[in-house]
């Protein structure tokens, strides 16, 4: 499902969360120290043992006082930005600030333990899972006291969630502003399941709810067409060889089989207050005894496990693979290849896909805001008030605009009854130039800072977000329009269960949660197992499934199965309790 604001890598803020999450600490450092003078060379001077701010720096600055300010941001989540686009370069006219950004080489880097193995910290700070070590090691300073004097638009925006920004019961300190959108509603989903809209067609756009229902539509198209665009067709293809594993392999499992939106490894038993390690909760079994079926089968790409990202994503823009099991932004490019090629019936609709009736698909489900990830201040920025006057900008009303529409005139304007409209040019070009945002610069700082969702508005009564509900509706295309009318629907979410189905969760998704050393290293070798496990499951002969299967369950108990399920329901239930 391809849209006019889509934001490339946005979407990363849940992809690698487990990986970020489950390297040890004490192996980083020891990866880091080989190479700690380049972190120096990039972050200059060594952090202050001081994490206070002194009466001094409290100053509140003139509201003309812009003096030039250059400050150091790790993003853990990001990608090369140099900086120079006409977002960036408004936002330094507007604050006086420009960031130099560092981000990971790859999915391996091992920066948040150098920068504590070397003492050696940026201004800004975005590390996702790995926060906590940062926290524990004293590197990020307590905002609370900065954002009471110079952050009335954090407070603003964060309005009631404000108080579940603190760390912890224990220690009330504030060291990160969320990336999680506050006020945010699910309009537009890729579902757990997606299915080429030529396939769909094929079947008068009939809608599959079930595996079965699913992989027959598959089957009978690849009888009907062994080749597409002049190369054999694919079924369905998942990419397994690097993390994605997380989100291809792992994470449909939860979704399709148990009915629970993301909560990492963890399915919830909300009756109960429980926790379980998804590889080893009840409905997972059935649900990969379906992959080794559709693998024998031949629907299954049979290069599942060993291909690249890179293989998937072109076995994708060949047009030939009809199922994916995956997120919209992660083949989205894919999606402007095909479009761009006149292609549009070789992207794809986002199902809602379970494994039978009786489970119900919970891609609109209501989450809770997720607190645990988020922009730090690191005990090394050379300025830590104007780095949170700097983050207030950001949260403000003007900060907010411009980093969601871009520049007035230029990416949007009002029409006359006052409502912001994308311009002509921009909603064309960006539904084919892949690099739209980057260029632009639109939407690409949304992620990872605090930013208003698509309920919220601003003093005009506009969405901040372009993923407005009016928005969302102008952005189909003639592919999506045909589907909405032989469904009778108003929008594509129309045919998923609807947020009134399900009672909100009353905790934050598990994945944001801090882990202790022990527990995070036993998640790590839980993961190790299946991440193997599965894929001997997968490539079996079927009636080898079985012991296959039992042999991994095995392998978990032995590394701490039980303990880890212990402990994370005691997490739970004290997210809970802290939110009550």
């Amino acid at each position: 499902m391809g849209r006019s604001f889509l934001y490339k890598d946005i979407g990363k803020t849940f992809v690698c969360k487990y990986f970020a999450c489950n390297r040890t600490v004490c192996s980083r450092i020891v990866s880091g120290l080989i190479t700690g003078s380049l972190l120096m060379g990039l972050y200059g001077c060594g952090a202050t043992e001081n994490t206070t701010v002194s009466d001094t720096q409290k100053q509140e600055s003139s509201q003309e006082d812009l003096e030039p300010v250059t400050f150091t941001f790790y993003n853990a989540d990001g990608m090369e930005d140099t900086w120079t686009d006409p977002v960036a370069q408004k936002i330094t006219e507007k604050t006086g600030v420009t960031l130099k950004m560092d981000y990971p080489a790859d999915a391996s880097d091992n920066r948040i333990a150098l920068m504590v193995a070397t003492g050696e910290y940026p201004d800004l700070v975005f590390a996702k899972g790995d926060a906590p070590t940062l926290i524990q090691n004293d590197a990020l300073i307590d905002m609370s006291d900065l954002i009471d004097e110079y952050g009335p638009n954090i407070k603003k925006l964060y309005g009631d969630e404000y108080e579940n920004l603190r760390y912890s019961s224990d220690d009330p300190s504030i060291y990160q502003l969320c990336s999680d959108k506050v006020q945010e509603e699910i309009l537009e989903t890729s579902g757990t399941a997606q299915l080429q809209w030529a396939v769909l067609q094929e079947n008068g756009y009939q809608i599959p709810y079930t595996l079965d229902e699913y992989t027959q539509m598959i089957r009978d198209y690849m009888v009907k067409y062994p080749t597409i665009n002049e190369k054999p067709t694919i079924g369905i293809s998942i990419a397994c060889s690097d993390w994605h594993w997380y989100t291809m392999l792992s994470n449909p499992s939860g979704f399709i089989a148990n009915g629970s939106p993301d909560n990492g490894q963890w399915i919830v038993d909300e009756d109960k207050e429980e926790v379980y390690y998804k590889h080893a909760a009840d409905g997972q079994k059935e649900y990969y005894e379906w992959l080794n079926e559709i693998y024998n089968e031949g629907i299954l790409d049979p290069e599942f496990a060993t291909q690249t990202h890179e293989d998937y994503i072109m076995k994708i823009a060949d047009g030939r693979v009809l199922g994916l099991l995956d997120k919209d932004w992660d083949y989205a490019n894919a999606e402007v290849s095909l479009r761009s090629e006149g292609q549009d019936e070789r992207t794809y609709a986002g199902l809602p896909v379970t494994i039978d009736e009786s489970v119900k698909c919970p891609s609109l489900k209501q989450r809770s805001l997720a607190v645990g990830w988020g922009i730090g201040i690191t005990k090394s920025c050379k300025d830590p008030v104007r780095a949170v006057k700097f983050l207030d900008w950001i949260c403000s009303d003007e900060g907010q605009i411009l980093l969601n529409w871009g520049i007035e005139g230029v990416n949007y304007y009002y029409d006359e009854n006052g409502k912001r409209c994308i311009t002509e040019e921009d909603l064309e070009v960006s539904k084919s130039d892949t690099n739209y945002s980057e260029r632009t610069g639109v939407g690409f700082r949304v992620y990872p800072f605090p930013s208003y969702g698509n309920e919220a508005v601003d003093s005009t009564g506009n969405s901040y977000s372009k993923s407005s509900r009016n928005v969302v509706k102008e952005s189909y295309d003639e592919m999506e329009k045909e589907a909405l009318k032989a469904w009778n629907a108003d929008m594509l979410i129309d045919i998923f269960p609807q947020k009134e189905e399900f009672e909100k969760e009353n905790y934050s998704p598990l994945w944001s949660l801090t882990l202790p050393d022990e527990l995070n290293q036993i998640l790590s070798n839980l993961n190790d197992i299946a991440w193997k496990g599965l894929i001997d499951c997968i490539v079996c002969k079927p009636e080898d499934f079985d012991a296959k299967w039992d042999e991994m369950q095995q392998k978990l108990k032995a590394v701490g199965l039980k303990k880890a399920d212990q402990e994370m329901t005691a997490l739970l239930r004290d997210e809970i309790s802290r939110r009550e």
